[in-house]
């Protein structure tokens, strides 16, 4: 019996046992790789999306305004709608990036650069809508604190609207420092295994000189640690300001102190749903099943159910504040609500917001990878009609009967909102081309604490030593010439006869009676060891290395089992090609 207590291990966050050079590789692979077919088609729909939008913000500069469902009791509706949308969409970033490092919680390590990234390009989006609104964007300067010829005609500093251009700008900037800080050792990475003279030009200056020495991680660890500390405020901030353009009027509905937290409630609430819509996408695109597990997917639903819990006490405190209050103007506008001609928008808010989440309190539904991508969906359908029901309703009935009216959206607001989130698309579709979407130098220091691997060898009462996967204790020596002596158990011999014969065919096969073998330790990463394997495999010329392509590669990979990706990194067709000339 142990004399001790010992905690149990918990659940892996990154499965598949995975070596340092796999969390590379497979990281890199995406931004190495060409883009599959599934790629180019959601690209192709938000790009085309992207352009209907910019032809819609075309056709209302040009026009007026009036190209909008806006009316003088209505005067904010769809755009502005639209705005708090997105604007809270962007919220988890920060909260995942910043508060969560704080906590030391583990798990955000392979979710937080996608969510910082969806941040960056949420609030873009969000910026566009009050650019668009002011009707002549290119008098936007008058609204900036400038010195003019009119003498005192100044912003208004007492009005939330302009506390909201400095909160979003802040929350924009301080998060564009946070993402690019964290994606130094990757560009870093990526650049080290760059082939081509102009990607690795291109990612050296992205990672502003990054080296990996100790002095490096130290100042990463400080800078980060500062930045999470400045950013933890924004979480409670931004949507705090946005909140302030409704509660510090005087219209029925919107005037009220429960706003603040209530909508940063919803902001991460949102923001966690759009993040578990992407990331479930990308997981499977990407293949990134090892790295995003279903754990991940189980804690991002449990906040998203505690938030969504948050947002339901929230509704029903408006309702009960609305009739204890005793003031008939906002009992009527929380009746009107509910029963009233937009009665279908507050029910389906109500359905998608405070309904839905609560199907997460059953682990079978919340660990489910389809249900939790349809519940996403929802949540984010539900928050629009959300701030959809709080502007409008609030606005279409006012002290005047005689002012009712209804808004309807046109077609041109339609199709600039469609625009956005194309253009979001067509963002993160390029972001996940061209920037590696996993933290890997995060993800792999949570390596030996989580994998299965290393929970069989300790149960088992081994020495760790020798588990690792560098050359120094994994087996395989790596010399000083460039070569890599493989363990006889990495041979082809036992290797799958279709796949060497499937890799001959594309590439040729070798006649000796006619063909001279050539010396492949011109090669370089080819030695002594190495140019018996391929001999094994029946590879003897330049000319059938310089055939070889990413399939091919990956043939190789299978046959030999050592150093994955190492010929292609190394362009082996490339060199074969010069020595043949």
């Amino acid at each position: 019996m142990a004399s001790h207590y010992e905690a149990p291990i918990r659940r892996p966050l990154v499965t598949g046992e995975k070596s340092y050079h796999d969390v590379s590789v497979d990281v890199a692979r995406p931004v190495e790789g060409k883009a599959n077919r599934a790629w180019w088609i959601v690209f192709s729909i938000a790009l085309i999306a992207f352009l209907w939008g910019i032809g819609c913000i075309i056709y209302t500069i040009s026009t007026g305004i009036g190209t909008w469902g806006l009316n003088k009791t209505v005067g904010w509706a769809w755009d502005i709608t639209n705005f708090v949308w997105w604007v809270g969409i962007g919220h988890a970033g920060t909260l995942i990036s910043a508060v969560l490092l704080l906590f030391r919680q583990k798990w955000r390590m392979a979710i937080n650069r996608s969510a910082e990234a969806m941040t960056i390009f949420s609030v873009i989006q969000a910026g566009l809508f009050p650019i668009i609104h002011m009707g002549r964007p290119w008098l936007g300067y008058w609204v900036l604190p400038i010195p003019n010829q009119y003498g005192s005609l100044w912003v208004n500093f007492n009005s939330p609207l302009l506390w909201d251009v400095f909160a979003i700008s802040t929350y924009l900037s301080v998060s564009l420092v946070f993402w690019w800080t964290g994606l130094l050792p990757d560009f870093a990475m990526i650049r080290d295994r760059a082939v081509r003279p102009f990607q690795k030009k291109i990612y050296s200056i992205l990672s502003f000189g990054w080296s990996g020495r100790a002095k490096d991680w130290q100042r990463f660890e400080e800078v980060s640690l500062v930045l999470a500390g400045l950013a933890t405020p924004l979480v409670l901030s931004v949507h705090t300001i946005v909140s302030m353009d409704f509660a510090t009027s005087i219209v029925p509905g919107w005037h009220t102190t429960i706003f603040p937290p209530y909508f940063v409630a919803g902001a991460i609430f949102s923001g966690f749903a759009m993040v578990q819509t992407l990331l479930i996408i990308m997981r499977k695109v990407c293949n990134l099943e090892d790295y995003i597990t279903v754990q991940h997917i189980e804690l991002m639903n449990i906040v998203i159910m505690v938030t969504g819990s948050i947002v339901g006490v929230a509704y029903i405190t408006e309702l009960f504040i609305a009739w204890y209050s005793g003031v008939e103007y906002e009992q009527y506008a929380f009746l009107n609500r509910a029963t009233g001609p937009y009665a279908w928008a507050y029910w389906a808010m109500m359905t998608c917001n405070v309904f839905s989440p609560q199907f997460m309190w059953f682990k079978k539904l919340r660990t489910s990878i389809m249900f939790s991508f349809f519940i996403s969906i929802v949540v984010n359908i539900g928050m629009w009609f959300e701030r959809f029901v709080i502007i409008v309703t609030s606005l279409h009935r006012d002290y005047l009967p005689s002012s009712w009216t209804m808004f309807s959206p046109t077609y041109v607001e339609i199709g600039i909102f469609i625009g956005t989130v194309g253009f979001f698309f067509v963002l993160f579709l390029l972001y996940a081309r061209t920037f590696p979407v996993i933290a890997q130098a995060e993800v792999k220091t949570i390596l030996k604490s989580s994998g299965e691997r290393y929970k069989r060898i300790r149960e088992a009462g081994n020495s760790l030593v020798g588990t690792g996967a560098d050359n120094r204790t994994s087996g395989i020596k790596v010399s000083s010439s460039d070569e890599v002596e493989i363990p006889k158990s990495m041979t082809p011999e036992g290797d799958s006869e279709s796949q060497k014969n499937s890799l001959l065919q594309s590439i040729g096969t070798f006649d000796p009676t006619t063909q001279t073998a050539d010396d492949l330790k011109r090669i370089s990463g080819v030695g002594p060891k190495m140019e018996g394997v391929l001999n094994s495999i029946g590879i003897y010329t330049f000319l059938q290395v310089s055939k070889m392509t990413k399939k091919e590669y990956d043939l190789l990979d299978s046959l030999t089992g050592s150093f994955p990706g190492r010929a292609e990194r190394d362009d082996w067709a490339g060199q074969a090609r010069k020595l043949i000339n």
